[in-house]
């Protein structure tokens, strides 16, 4: 850096010296920047000071202080008393306790001190990690310990209390529905420490997700780095419409793409929260899936419209409305299901024991079906999803009998019929129906989605395979129909059959 200043500090002076040699006028000349007046883009304050000045009161600083249980990596080695480790405990290398910190943002929302921060800032940092205290700093330094009120992991918002000597100063949410691409956004928090931060862009995206069940994030390139989680989002008439929290970033630091939790989704929440309550959630006992490219295409559908009926939960809402797996369902209570309106993000909304329309497709043709929406599970109880198992129970059981060539052809798999002697090995009901898989090539969209050996296909196009001829009728009236993709039924051991759109291979 400093031979590149050098070289442009001597092309600097060069150019100086040609202009007062080369200048008939010298003294007459000016600044090019002189006397210009202030100038912004359409629409936007030539200065966001004034803006800021009132806002930024109502923006505070977050901190815990945290204890972690930290485990001795050379326990049961010479090295077991040394780093600290099992002193004063008797040797041994016995787990310590330490202390931790956590920083990020809130914001204020009522004169009486509820505060508002995304539920990991206030969260432990770390397994085994307790948090002792959370501390609010305003803006004038002052410091107040604070309560937990209220937390709702699935959406990352947590609601404090401080036990406020006077009337604090707050602010309001705006309504993020008439937030629009483009407009401009101004950001306040603490990041790196920074205390009191000011960023300012535009928005970027709506409706936007990035793996959550519930997201529904604004996206901006207003700066936020780590320590603004929790902080505000203004629109320019000073109304919070989201709530910082998340950055997407190979390095850890801004690279303009920023997230924030709209007001719109978070109000009620809050509310919520700082009444004591806990937020419930409707639910219909479904796993579903989108309706992506592969899928759409094997079903013969438009993409990105609609979600798709991997499993019904008996004795559920959508169990008791006739919905069934390989259904795919477009409306919910007359809203369209979209990737920007999720289906879980609508049935979540709607009010427990409601009787709600639902429009699906089963077999190309909508049907209308009205569903009664019950309570969601705790998020604990709904991941039970079995895990995958490795073991390879048909063992060498191919036994090189018809494997079907336009199965084998066109996706690379080849399967055998079942057998109560399979069935017993695989550990599935003595009753399925199907073809097993006893080898997949794994350059074909098969292996690349995962199928394998041991996995048991139930049907395709959702007509029932008990056989590979079956298969192999199913593949040809795919291909027949110029379509690229086929839609299969598969079950393995400890999971619920789930669709998978397979690509056929290129001819």
């Amino acid at each position: 850096m400093r031979y590149a200043y050098a070289i442009t500090g001597a092309l600097l002076l060069g150019g100086t010296a040609i202009a007062v040699t080369s200048s008939p006028n010298v003294g007459a000349q000016t600044a090019q920047n002189e006397g210009m007046q202030a100038a912004a883009p359409a629409g936007a304050p030539a200065s966001l000071a004034d803006m800021v000045e009132k806002l930024q009161p109502a923006v505070v600083n977050i901190s815990t202080k945290q204890r972690v249980q930290v485990q001795n990596p050379f326990a049961g080695t010479p090295f077991g008393d040394l780093f600290g480790f099992g002193q004063g405990g008797g040797g041994g290398g016995q787990p310590q306790t330490r202390q931790a910190q956590s920083l990020g943002s809130g914001f204020i929302i009522s004169p009486d001190g509820y505060i508002v921060t995304n539920n990991h800032v206030v969260s432990a940092g770390a397994e085994g990690a307790s948090v002792d205290s959370i501390t609010v700093t305003l803006t004038n330094r002052e410091e107040y310990p604070a309560k937990l009120v209220g937390r709702d992991p699935a959406t990352d918002i947590a609601v404090l209390k401080i036990d406020a000597k006077k009337p604090m100063p707050f602010v309001k949410f705006g309504d993020s529905t008439r937030a629009r691409v483009g407009d401009w956004v101004v950001a306040i928090g603490n990041p790196f420490a920074l205390s009191g931060t000011v960023t300012a862009g535009i928005i970027s995206a709506l409706h936007r997700g990035t793996g959550g069940t519930y997201d529904k994030f604004i996206q901006t390139d207003a700066s936020i780095n780590q320590g603004n989680s929790g902080g505000p989002m203004f629109d320019m008439a000073g109304n919070v419409i989201g709530i910082n929290s998340q950055i997407l970033s190979p390095s850890g630091g801004n690279v303009g793409i920023g997230f924030a939790i709209p007001s719109e989704q978070a109000a009620p929440i809050v509310e919520t929260l700082r009444k004591g309550q806990i937020v419930k959630r409707g639910y219909l006992g479904i796993q579903i899936t989108p309706l992506g490219e592969d899928m759409a295409d094997s079903l013969g559908l438009a993409k990105n419209r609609g979600e798709f009926v991997q499993s019904v939960e008996p004795g559920k809402g959508a169990d008791k409305a006739g919905i069934k797996a390989g259904d795919v369902i477009v409306s919910v209570a007359g809203q369209e299901v979209t990737p920007d309106q999720n289906l879980s993000s609508i049935v979540a909304n709607q009010a427990i024991g409601a009787r709600v329309p639902i429009v699906i497709i089963r077999n190309g043709q909508r049907q209308n079906v009205t569903a009664i929406v019950g309570e969601r599970p705790p998020e604990d109880q709904l991941n039970n999803f079995a895990q995958q198992q490795d073991d390879d129970a048909l063992g060498q059981q191919d036994n090189g009998s018809d494997n079907g060539q336009a199965a084998q052809k066109s996706l690379g798999i080849s399967a055998i019929p079942l057998t109560s002697s399979i069935i017993r090995q695989l550990g599935i009901a003595a009753d399925t129906r199907g073809i097993v898989i006893t080898a997949v090539d794994a350059s074909t969209d098969a292996g690349a989605k995962g199928l394998r050996r041991g996995d048991v296909i139930i049907s395709a196009n959702n007509r029932p395979v008990v056989s590979q001829s079956d298969l192999d009728a199913a593949v040809k009236q795919v291909s027949s129909q110029g379509r690229s993709a086929i839609l299969l039924q598969v079950l393995r051991r400890g999971q619920p059959p789930i669709f998978l759109p397979v690509r056929l291979r290129d001819k």
